[in-house]
């Protein structure tokens, strides 16, 4: 059985919060790194949940937390999710992605300059999505946790209950320029970090984007599930962390 304490841990709220548009999910979450940040990319996480209204962002305040307690800024983004309306989630995740910086000038948050984004479950997706499609400005890398990066076989092993029909309103087939495994390979490096026992999302997921995408660097975790990889108490924590320090600026 897969591990969804993350899901309900007790953590701080963020530091502070931002618009990226008038709408009420049109908000991110923010936590202002320490001086080590400031030499270091910004991270935007995109939370998961199946684009379903049932989850936002509030379960990755755990991992929001952890990674400023690791030495960056970070921000973790709010997006529309209606079942059917694909358009309004990838728009909401290119608007905040072009906003966020500039959001951030008059805030004490520290970094580089440069985004890494990412993204957990379905907001690897919209992760993935991203970098092929309409890129973060000053974008350096994307990392992919635990990915629903082929929507078609998503859509075939009906995952989560046909989450991928509910989200597109249809057959994948109708919005191939939504599926990341059909879009160019993204200019900026790609990692994929995806766990050997995920119930949730299976890792042939991912190794489907990679053989589509050769220059993906795919990272297995054998023995971690589907939500250890945002979990700050997990055995595969480190290996999220790590994946962040390649893009340390």
């Amino acid at each position: 059985m897969e591990d969804r304490s993350v899901l309900t841990q007790v953590v701080p709220e963020p530091d502070l919060t931002l618009r990226h548009g008038a709408r009420a999910d049109q908000v991110a979450d923010a936590w202002p790194g320490d001086a080590r940040a400031a030499r270091r990319p910004l991270a935007v996480l995109v939370h998961g949940g199946f684009w379903r209204p049932d989850y936002d962002r509030t379960h990755a305040r755990a991992m929001g937390g952890a990674l400023r307690a690791a030495g960056w800024t970070v921000v973790s983004i709010e997006y529309r999710r209606t079942p059917g309306a694909p358009d309004l989630a990838v728009h909401d995740v290119a608007a905040a992605l072009a906003a966020v910086p500039a959001a951030l000038a008059s805030a004490p948050a520290p970094h580089n300059g440069s985004t890494v984004v990412l993204g957990h479950s379905a907001g690897g997706h919209l992760a993935l999505w991203s970098a092929a499609a309409q890129p973060a400005p000053a974008l350096v890398g994307t990392i992919a946790l635990a990915p629903v990066a082929d929507l078609e076989l998503a859509h075939r092993l009906r995952l989560d209950g046909d989450a991928v029909a509910a989200f597109l309103g249809g057959p994948p087939q109708h919005r191939p320029e939504l599926d990341p495994v059909l879009l160019p390979t993204p200019a900026t490096p790609v990692v994929i970090v995806h766990g050997g026992q995920d119930e949730v999302v299976p890792a042939k997921l991912s190794d489907g984007y990679a053989r589509a995408h050769p220059a993906t660097r795919l990272v297995p975790v054998p023995d971690a599930g589907h939500f250890a990889l945002i979990d700050p108490l997990s055995a595969a924590w480190p290996v999220v962390v790590q994946a962040l320090a390649s893009f340390d600026g």
